[in-house]
């Protein structure tokens, strides 16, 4: 029986010629068509072979199954995606959205040849990244600065170079561990630096700094909380003591500001430019609360970042031209006080009146029938380990279904040619459209209009 079952499986060439002619499957590639058409064959082989099979399903079902595959394989890369969640800077989801002018110049910029080490002045061998990290002395003040393929990377660099085979000083209440779990004290064992550990989780003075520093000390660090608060009986050196503290003993002052605000987003964030003259190194994300690409920037004294470009970590650590150029036109926007290029900035500063304005029409392009409709006022979060208790009041519409299941339609919109991700709660799904990027409200709507039409004649 099982023997008969595989020689009637059909031919490759039949399905291959089938498939190239279907409406869903017309556009892609052949090669990815019979890569899928192997792994379906393969498997129901399998299935028949294993004595679980008593008959073969028919060539439509076979094509359908193939299609199926092709076309979630082609869904399981990076894709854009509709970010519904309200969650600024998801980190599932990306983190700092590129506006659409800056993606533009990037392409632009790095789709073929570049000046990415090229001084076109002279004509002799440039600097990489040397452009935005004269942008970032303009915007920042600072005293001259580095890029580096992540925050995480710019710590290590900066405690390879400066404090290996020493030790540093940081309060217990930093310690923090970032997101994929790692941690601080992680990063500074990498560095080969010994971590002396002072005060209390909660409570941590100048004190307890003077009297750790020793000859073997080659750093204080100080590590902003960006992702968490404690709050009650607390205590914790100022920036601008640790500063003076560290000036008197002849060591540099490290500090780990995470998010990398330009601008002011709450009185909680410290911004760059008021925080530079404190540290002797001070490092940055790029693709936080900046609204840039995934980077690592370290702005600081002219003598302590030429060691860390010197350093041999730092080669493996520097950015390609992608990243540098994302940067630079994302700081140039800054810098030409085009702020409204950066989406980030535009979603922090919508007016709750706007947002509701927002709701109010994406409300009215969803179908009525789908079932119960309503706008409700919500809080948002800037996501991304930033701005830690920080609510952003907003407006989403919600939805709950009635001719579909509340998890049916979030996995369909998942689904979806342009995956939407939203918000469960309780009984129904919520959009929260501060994040919703232009046109996102006629693609949300159309989605479930599909969705809806699909299940009622299911």
């Amino acid at each position: 029986m099982n023997s008969n079952l595989l020689r009637d499986l059909p031919r490759v060439d039949d399905l291959l010629s089938a498939l190239i002619s279907r409406p869903d499957t017309i556009k892609l590639p052949r090669v990815a068509l019979l890569d899928s058409i192997r792994i379906t064959l393969d498997d129901i082989r399998n299935t028949i072979k294993s004595g679980n099979a008593n008959t073969m399903p028919n060539f439509n079902n076979i094509c359908d199954l193939i299609a199926d595959h092709a076309l979630k394989s082609r869904k399981s890369g990076i894709l854009p995606v509709i970010n519904a969640t309200g969650v600024v800077l998801h980190t599932n989801l990306g983190r700092a959205p590129i506006g659409e002018n800056i993606a533009k110049q990037t392409i632009e910029a790095a789709a073929g040849y570049c000046a990415l080490e090229l001084d076109l002045e002279t004509g002799q061998r440039g600097q990489r990244g040397s452009f935005c990290e004269d942008l970032l002395i303009r915007l920042t003040g600072c005293e001259s600065a580095l890029v580096v393929n992540n925050n995480a990377a710019a710590v290590l660099l900066a405690l390879s170079a400066i404090c290996a085979g020493r030790q540093i000083i940081c309060s217990r209440g930093e310690l923090v561990e970032i997101g994929g779990s790692f941690r601080i004290p992680e990063i500074i064992t990498q560095g080969g630096v010994r971590l002396v550990e002072i005060g209390t989780t909660n409570r941590t003075r100048i004190a307890d700094y003077a009297a750790a520093i020793n000859p073997e000390t080659a750093a204080i660090l100080k590590v902003h909380t960006s992702n968490y608060k404690i709050c009650g009986f607390t205590e914790s050196a100022s920036l601008p003591d640790l500063a003076r503290l560290a000036s008197e003993n002849e060591i540099p002052l490290i500090y780990d500001l995470g998010g990398g605000a330009l601008i002011k987003f709450d009185n909680s964030e410290p911004a760059v430019a008021e925080t530079v003259p404190h540290a002797d190194l001070l490092c940055i994300s790029g693709d936080k609360l900046l609204g840039g690409p995934q980077a690592g920037i370290i702005l600081g004294k002219k003598t302590l970042i030429s060691r860390l470009r010197a350093h041999p970590l730092y080669r493996a650590l520097r950015p390609d031209k992608l990243t540098l150029a994302a940067l630079q036109f994302t700081l140039q926007a800054y810098a030409d006080n085009e702020i409204e290029n950066i989406p980030i900035v535009s979603m922090f500063s919508q007016t709750t009146e706007t947002l509701r304005q927002k709701a109010e029409a994406l409300a009215k392009k969803i179908p009525v029938k789908i079932g119960k409709i309503q706008i409700l006022e919500i809080n948002g979060a800037a996501g991304g380990g930033s701005l830690p208790g920080v609510d952003f009041p907003s407006f989403a519409v919600g939805i709950t279904p009635e001719i579909i299941s509340v998890n049916c339609l979030a996995n369909s919109l998942r689904s979806h040619s342009r995956p939407i991700i939203c918000r469960i709660q309780g009984d129904a799904l919520l959009f929260d459209v501060r994040t919703l990027m232009p046109f996102d409200d006629d693609i949300i709507a159309m989605a479930i209009f599909s969705i809806c039409e699909e299940a009622s004649h299911a």
